[in-house]
């Protein structure tokens, strides 16, 4: 071969676009229908009180159970992630929603919906959480980090409200039963394609993350020899999770993230996504009406998160959670009064401007994980940040629904998350802005 010919075939290796982004096309798929799974039943909900004649308070039990356990299980996924790889975790929690899902259609009490929609949908949603999104984007991108961490959290918001009005349109006219196996049949469907294109890591399939410099070559070699040899066995995933937990746990920093993050978990997952379309009900709107919203707040997501990552690769991520907690505080004062049986304009702003800002937290809690944790154990460290977001939606879930039970109405459901999320947006000026202690190692 000549120089010539070298050189044009090395300009086509450059061409070639980098293997991240397809690893990340894949991650946003999970993570897209991962959402969509667990946040189906905010509209299942009614039709199966219906059927089966169970009260807000049992099924928002199974809800909390769900979420609960997609929080608690993240840290511990990201763990097994790290010993076992992305692409058999992944595939294998895809295969437990399925059948979590699934099952659902021959249950005949109480326990087997707390079973199914509480542990298996809940534990196997849990596994390809935000957690998992954010091992990608640190372990893949060393540039445009923020900017992907904030695409994969705009597809975890929106796989959780954009996909609701062809669930709410499927149960409407077929029943809640043709649409649990539509989408238990969608998470099987994607499990081909996590095995094909999910790579655990960029070592594995021998390139650099992208925007990393090459190695030299003659180097690579004895590099990888010498590290094969001297690998100390690797601990168990559970003890990894736990040294994690108890390590950041002395830092005060881990402990606002994680309040406000719990904050962020009741506001959003535990009151909007599962209420919402009930609530919205109460006020005599159509339920197809009120989920269309949902998928509507979802399409502004995508707008308001990918914008807040590239604000995280620019500005103070605490000054962003600053503003993200008290204007979205502020909208959740006012829902009470803009609830209808029709789609009002100040609805629609509401809408609009809460879609802009629901989970915009996400790549500045990630940010500061890793800034104040190492990069090493910050996916785990998020997962502990995140479980206390989803034990925070858990606790809003149950919250919401004895408060509906009690009350015939969600308006102090409503104003309890706007006030916690003002006290949010005053507790993230707790945050130093360069680590107090050196990085959990």
């Amino acid at each position: 071969m000549t120089s010539t010919d070298a050189r044009a075939a090395s300009a086509r290796v450059r061409r070639r676009p980098h293997r991240a982004w397809a690893v990340a096309g894949v991650t946003f798929a999970a993570l897209v229908c991962a959402a969509a799974f667990r946040s189906a039943t905010g509209v299942l909900m009614e039709p199966v009180e219906a059927e089966f004649g169970w009260t807000r308070t049992t099924t928002s039990a199974a809800v909390t159970l769900n979420l609960v356990l997609f929080g608690l299980t993240a840290p511990f996924a990201a763990a097994l992630m790290e010993r076992f790889g992305l692409r058999r975790v992944v595939a294998g929690a895809l295969t437990l929603v399925a059948a979590g899902i699934g099952l659902t259609v021959f249950m005949t009490a109480a326990w087997q919906l707390i079973l199914l929609w509480g542990l298996a949908v809940g534990l196997g949603t849990g596994s390809m959480a935000l957690v998992f999104g954010a091992i990608v984007a640190n372990r893949w991108f060393v540039s445009r980090r923020g900017l992907v961490m904030g695409v994969f959290s705009a597809a975890s918001a929106t796989g959780q409200l954009a996909f609701l009005p062809l669930v709410a349109y499927v149960v409407e006219n077929g029943g809640w039963r043709p649409a649990s196996l539509g989408i238990a049949g969608a998470a099987l469907l994607l499990v081909p394609a996590v095995l094909l294109w999910l790579a655990d890591s960029p070592a594995a399939v021998g390139v650099q993350p992208y925007g990393a410099p090459e190695p030299p070559r003659s180097a690579a070699p004895t590099l990888t020899k010498v590290t094969s040899a001297v690998r100390a066995p690797a601990p168990s995933p559970a003890r990894v999770a736990v040294q994690s937990l108890l390590d950041a746990s002395r830092s005060w920093t881990f402990w606002v993230l994680a309040g406000t993050f719990f904050i962020c978990g009741w506001s959003t997952n535990g009151l909007i996504q599962t209420h919402f379309v009930p609530a919205a009900h109460d006020h005599g709107m159509p339920t197809t009406t009120a989920a269309g919203l949902l998928a509507l707040v979802g399409l502004f997501d995508i707008v308001g998160t990918v914008a807040s990552g590239w604000l995280t690769d620019r500005v103070d991520p605490r000054y962003l959670l600053v503003a993200y907690y008290g204007f979205r505080g502020l909208s959740l004062l006012v829902v009470p009064a803009v609830l209808g049986p029709t789609v009002a304009p100040p609805l629609f702003l509401f809408v609009v401007f809460y879609g802009l800002d629901w989970v915009a937290t996400v790549p500045p809690t990630v940010a500061l994980c890793r800034n104040h944790f190492g990069l090493e154990r910050s996916g785990v460290v998020f997962g502990w940040v995140f479980a206390a977001h989803m034990v925070g939606a858990g606790v809003a879930a149950s919250y919401a629904g004895v408060i509906r039970q009690v009350q015939g109405e969600y308006d102090i459901a409503w104003y309890t998350a706007g006030a916690l999320c003002l006290l949010a947006a005053g507790a993230v000026l707790a945050i130093r802005r360069e680590p107090a202690t050196p990085h959990v190692s």
